[in-house]
């Protein structure tokens, strides 16, 4: 149905009484403000300490995994290519700090310690003690 100009007016001087209410329709999704962390944010790589000193590991646990070498291999423990150190027995955690006698030919030690040669530089080094064994066996025969 199609109205005219006159009839349009008369319909509203019918409702004259009622106040005159004009929607507006908005945008359905906001404008997008700016973020500091777009796309293309690396996620962390929560490096560290991996086990504390004291608590027992078995045989491959990683230790410590680090990007420059904060933490040094001690007794019993292994270092990986990406810096990571790893338990090669089963045993207890010792973390000591002690004076570090590097070898110069790694190449983890020449990019990190590169003019520090006549220093004496102490570091956290991981070791991992093994547990005695239980000394129960019964002698069966003698060779």
């Amino acid at each position: 149905m199609s109205f005219t100009i006159m009839q349009k007016l008369s319909l509203l001087s019918l409702k004259a009484d009622q106040p005159l209410i004009t929607t507006i329709r908005n945008a359905s999704k906001k404008t997008g403000g700016s973020t500091r962390n777009k796309k293309g944010h690396p996620r962390p790589k929560h490096r560290g300490w991996r086990v504390q000193d004291g608590h027992w590991v078995s045989q491959g646990t990683l230790l410590a995994t680090q990007l420059t070498t904060r933490f040094h291999p001690g007794m019993n423990v292994g270092f990986g290519r990406n810096g990571t150190l790893y338990a090669m027995e089963h045993g207890r955690v010792y973390v000591t700090c002690e004076q570090l006698d590097p070898n110069w030919d790694h190449t983890w030690v020449q990019r990190n310690y590169a003019g520090r040669e006549g220093q004496t530089i102490y570091k956290k080094f991981f070791n991992v003690i093994p547990e005695p064994q239980h000394q129960r066996f019964r002698l069966k025969d003698e060779v």
